[in-house]
């Protein structure tokens, strides 16, 4: 019975930091973000010239105190997206369980259903 009780456990935390998403990118732009476009909701300073480089998500606001600021996460299932990031955004409240990756402008479109996100420590 001990056994049967550290699996599940285990299998309990697990499934606890990890979450199936809509994934979407965004643009540091004013009709994406705020008038603000230099800085993240969490005042994170962006180089505009070239956002991607960060790595920064945001996430819906549901998903914030499993993925709080600065958390990495390995996100899988949004193709050449894939990988670790870390958030550093947070999405309008209009949004659940969705995460967005801030990218350059030149990149305009993109959306994967079933993301996976999985916390890491």
């Amino acid at each position: 019975m001990r056994v049967l009780l550290i699996f599940m456990f285990c299998v309990s935390t697990i499934n606890a930091q990890t979450e199936k998403v809509i994934a979407t990118v965004y643009n540091a732009v004013p009709e994406q973000c705020n008038t603000d476009v230099q800085h993240t909701a969490f005042m994170f300073k962006i180089d505009l010239k070239n956002p991607y480089k960060h790595r920064i998500i945001a996430v819906s606001r549901d998903l914030l105190s499993r993925f709080p600021n600065k958390s990495k996460v390995m996100v899988s299932g949004a193709g050449k997206y894939d990988g670790v990031w870390i958030v550093r955004d947070k999405m309008n409240k209009r949004y659940t369980k969705r995460i967005d990756f801030l990218v350059n402008k030149e990149v305009r479109l993109g959306k994967w259903s079933n993301v996976i996100i999985k916390l890491i420590k």
